[in-house]
Order: C-alpha cells, then sequence, then structure tokens
C-alpha cells in the first residue's frame, strides 16, 4: 500500500489550511455563492438536499485498519455515525455540517486521507479492480499504475477546470472488474508476446444521460509513455471537449462527434512531440511506486479443499464459501467479500461499530488492509483458509456475512432522492423493497448471478446502464416513477441495457423484477446465467411478460 512521503504529507496539509481559509471567508460573507462553490467542490464537498456531503477519496480502493477507524471516529463525532461506499471506491459522510469540514479534512491528514478531486470538473478517483495483487486471474498488478496515475493528476494546473469530470479505470486481470469500457478513458494492462507490460487504451466511455461504450484508441502503449499519452488524450478533450452545453461536455460526446478514429488521430499528433518530454516515465519512477506494492508476508501453506470445508459446516456457511470466497494467487488463501447489502440496510453503509469490528477483524485476518469494490462492498485480501470457518463466525454476529455476493441483492444503488438534490426518485426505499421481497437466500442461489442496478436520476450514479436489471428513477408530473431496462452488463463484453417500456410506480417494480425472473427461470438453459438468457432470447419474451396484464 502506498505511503505518503514528506512532499505528499505537506500538499495535503497546505491544501487543508486553504479550505480553513475558503471556507472562513465564506462564511464572513467575503466569498461569494459562486466563488466558493469550486473550491468546495475540489475538496470533496456538496451541498445536498438536506446537509452538505463530503466524499473522501480512498485511492483505487485500498484503506487500511488506522485509516478505518479514523473514518469511524469521525463518522461518530461529525456525522450521524455511519459512511456510505460509492461506486467511485470512495467514502461519503451524508451528515457533516459545513463550519466542521475543514476541521475533518484535517484529521484526515493524520492518517494519509483526503478528499482532493473527489468532485469537480477534474479527474477524480482513478478506480480498479478489487482483487488487484491477489486475483488468480491478474496478468499486471493495476495498484502501482493507479498511483502513478493519481500523484500525476492531482492538482494538475491543466486539468483542474475541465469541460466535465474525468474518469479513468485501469484492469490487469483475464475478467475486468473495474468497468473499464464505460469510463472515460480505460486502461488495459496486459503482456505482449515478449512478456513486457504493454497498455491498451480506450476513450469516450461513460453513463448517464447519453450511455456509451469507450472505444480503443491505441492498441499497444509502453510503460514509459503512459502519462504522456493520457496527457495527450487530457488536452485534446480539454481543447475540443464543448463547454456551453454540460449534457454535451463529456468526452465520450467528443469522441462520438469526431469519431474514434479522428480522435485517436487528434491524440496522436498532440502526443508524439511530448511523448519524451518530461512528461516520459522513468523506469526508476516506475520502480520506486511498484515497491510500495510488495507482497504481504505470507506463509507458506498448503491449499484447503474448500468443498470439504464447506460439508464440515452449517448450509448459511456452505453459502457464504459459495458467493463470497473466492480464489487467490497464494496457496493457501482466499479473497473475502463482505457485502454491505443487508437486508433494511442501505446498500453501500456501514456503522460507526461495524467499521471498528472490521479494523479489528483486517489486523487479525486480512494483513490490515481491506479494499472497496465499486460494487460497494469491502474486501479482505488475504485470509488463511483454514481461518475462513472463524471469519464467518465474527462477521455473522456482525451483520456482514449475507452470503448474497454477486446476487440480485447485492445491488448497486445510489443515494437517491433521499439525499441527492439532483434525483427524480428515491433509490433506497425501493431497494429495501427488493430485498424484503426476494431476500430467500436459497431462491437467490437459484436465480444466480445477476447485476441489479438502482439510480435515482439520469447521472447514473448507480450504474443502471450497465445492471443485468437496470432501474431509473423518473419524475412523472411530479412523482416518483421507475424505468427498467435488462441486458446491460460490464466487463470487457460490455453492453448497453435496453428499456423495456413505460415506467412504474414504486410498488409495482418488486413484482416487475418478480415477472423478469419468472421469464428467466423459465427460458433458460443449463448453467446459463440471467445475462446469457437475455442476449440469446433478446428483451420481448420480457417484456411481454411484464406488460401482459396491463
Amino acid at each position: 500500500m502506498y505511503k505518503y512521503d514528506d512532499y505528499d504529507q505537506r500538499i495535503v496539509a497546505d491544501r487543508v489550511r486553504q479550505f480553513h481559509d475558503q471556507t472562513q471567508r465564506f462564511l464572513d460573507g467575503k466569498l461569494s455563492e459562486d466563488e466558493f462553490l469550486p473550491l468546495r467542490l475540489q475538496n470533496g464537498l456538496y451541498v445536498q438536499r438536506f446537509a452538505p456531503m463530503l466524499r473522501i477519496a480512498i485511492p483505487y480502493g485500498m484503506v487500511n485498519s488506522e485509516q478505518l477507524r479514523k473514518l469511524s471516529d469521525i463518522s461518530r463525532r461529525y456525522d450521524k455515525g455511519y459512511v456510505h461506499f460509492t461506486t467511485r471506491q470512495n467514502l461519503q459522510l451524508n451528515w457533516p455540517s459545513l463550519e466542521e469540514v475543514p476541521n475533518i479534512l484535517e484529521e484526515l491528514t493524520s492518517v494519509q486521507m483526503h478528499a482532493i478531486q473527489t468532485s469537480g470538473n477534474c479527474i477524480r478517483n482513478t478506480t480498479t479492480d478489487q482483487f488487484a495483487g491477489v486475483a488468480h486471474d491478474e496478468i499486471v498488478d493495476p495498484r502501482p499504475w493507479c498511483e502513478i496515475i493519481r500523484q500525476w493528476s492531482t492538482l494538475h494546473p491543466e486539468f483542474s477546470f475541465l469541460p466535465r469530470k474525468f474518469k479513468i479505470a485501469v484492469s490487469g486481470s483475464v475478467e475486468d472488474r473495474a468497468a473499464t469500457n464505460v469510463h472515460d478513458i480505460g486502461i488495459h494492462a496486459h503482456l505482449n508476446d515478449n512478456g513486457a507490460v504493454r497498455f491498451k487504451i480506450l476513450a469516450g466511455g461513460g453513463l448517464g444521460r447519453t450511455p456509451m461504450i469507450g472505444s480503443v484508441i491505441k492498441e499497444s502503449l509502453e510503460p514509459e509513455h503512459l502519462l504522456s499519452y493520457l496527457y495527450a488524450v487530457l488536452r485534446v478533450y480539454n481543447q475540443y471537449g464543448r463547454r456551453d452545453n454540460k449534457y454535451k461536455a463529456r468526452i465520450k460526446i467528443l469522441v462520438k462527434a469526431l469519431t474514434p478514429q479522428v480522435f485517436a488521430e487528434k491524440v496522436e499528433q498532440e502526443w508524439l512531440p511530448i511523448k519524451d518530454s518530461n512528461a516520459h516515465l522513468p523506469e526508476q519512477e516506475i520502480s520506486r511506486v511498484a515497491s510500495f506494492f510488495t507482497e504481504p508476508a505470507y506463509q507458506s501453506l498448503a491449499s484447503v479443499d474448500l468443498n470439504d470445508l464447506a460439508l464440515s459446516a452449517s448450509v448459511p456457511f456452505q453459502l457464504w464459501l459459495k458467493r463470497n470466497v473466492h480464489l487467490h494467487k497464494k496457496p493457501g488463501y482466499s479473497a473475502v467479500t463482505l457485502t454491505l447489502k443487508a437486508t433494511a440496510d442501505a446498500p453501500g453503509d456501514a456503522s460507526a461499530e461495524q467499521l471498528d469490528a472490521i479494523a479489528d477483524l483486517a489486523d487479525k485476518y486480512s494483513f490490515g488492509e481491506l479494499r472497496v469494490s465499486h460494487e460497494q462492498n469491502l474486501i479482505f485480501a488475504d485470509v488463511q483458509q483454514k481461518q475462513l470457518y472463524e471469519l464467518w463466525q465474527q462477521l455473522e454476529i456482525l451483520g456482514l456475512a449475507t452470503p448474497n455476493q454477486g446476487l440480485l441483492t447485492d445491488m448497486i444503488c445510489c443515494p437517491g432522492g433521499d439525499f441527492c438534490a439532483l434525483a427524480n426518485a428515491r433509490s433506497i426505499p425501493l431497494a429495501e423493497d427488493i430485498q424484503r421481497r426476494f431476500e430467500n437466500i436459497d431462491f437467490l442461489h437459484d436465480i444466480g448471478e445477476l447485476d441489479l442496478n438502482i439510480s435515482g436520476c439520469m447521472n447514473a450514479c448507480g450504474h443502471h446502464h450497465v445492471g443485468h436489471i437496470g432501474i431509473l428513477g423518473v419524475d412523472r408530473k411530479g412523482e416518483e416513477y421507475y424505468q427498467i431496462q435488462v441486458g446491460g452488463a460490464s466487463g470487457y463484453d460490455t453492453s448497453l441495457g435496453k428499456i423495456l417500456g413505460p415506467s412504474f410506480k414504486m410498488e409495482e417494480v418488486p413484482d416487475v423484477v418478480n415477472k423478469l425472473l419468472q421469464t428467466y427461470v423459465k427460458e433458460r438453459r443449463p448453467d446459463e446465467r440471467f445475462i446469457d438468457t437475455c442476449r440469446r432470447i433478446g428483451v420481448e419474451p420480457f417484456k411481454e411478460s411484464v406488460y401482459a396484464a396491463a
């Protein structure tokens, strides 16, 4: 895990001092709302429906137990005793007071954390695979590259006021668990025929009002040119991106307008003169950053047969092993997902008490480190297989052993109208209705892998476009309704869902979901997932089942 040096610490501390002064000047009436707006946004501070919201950076989803305890303490003293994990692997406080936000930021510096560039028209938190460094199918560890991008992009003066927010994701495994195809820039790290690291670069992906899948603009890029090439992409976007209409300001609109080929040509023209300039990435710098991401002190262990382990324990433990325990690159170890999706809990929320307990468990079972996934869950990356049952018992007590990772109730869900001023409809109550309707764990396991994503508005913070079932909150003459779509997916085989038809009231949505599931059960072939069936038969059978009795 990356550790700040004196330079990093000074930057963050200076930023906090500046924001202390900026906030006080705003409170004293010396800065207008418009003047304060960009200042607070680039320090992660929003004004939500009922209170400010502070978004805290968790770079590429890595957090240690000390940091988690600090977040727990802050949530108790400055908020309402809980936190919310987001789809960008960050954390949000939903109820801080404006006056105390600079104090929160100051406390974060003591554990090498900040909120810089978690909002605003700048390069946001770079995200990656939650199993980075331990994944059984990993080709290249993406974490050093995420850290290099973070250091390059943080407070970069040329990219602090882009046409719109800008998101980068990096994947280095056979399976893409970082949704790279729907990012402004997606980076696929791989090895060439000689075993050397290379990057495939995609641009123009994104969700929101106009969802698009990214296009490949560079098939193979050498590591030393990564930053200069990203620099060129951002410069082309900065020059040609729309600034007159925020709905057309994302890079995806520019790539489509120019065509991916022309956009790639413009990037190449911008890149060639600077590829060997100061943006050239020296091998010693790559090695320096990579040195922070060494393996922990693994023991030499024999692998445990998890099938035998399951048979020796209860059914709930067996189901948890099946869904929440993942293959690891090291014999005798597994990665474990804590799904923050128990019935009646807001998806992605964790209490201060849970955070403290999770930190203790991380120290005991996973070298004191955790990961945040873009599915709004937490991960212990390095658990000895012989300790899995013991860990499960502890998680059961905390209500964090729900065996539903990757199933229907492990849904992505934005805060929606309960918090966000942009939302057309509430997301959390709908999520709870669906959780209660389908909480039978045997039914969930029979249905199998299924991504259900909920967004409260077209900004798509809940990634509804790439849910196998996507739900979008819409406004119909002042009333909350929900539009349903099916067939979306993230990963290397990304697809965008197709809208079924007219929207539904909240109380109707669980029945609609049930009709979709029954259609799947009727039509599926052996070992066929929901998304596979949907792609094979198309949306019409699902549409017919939903609207047949209407």
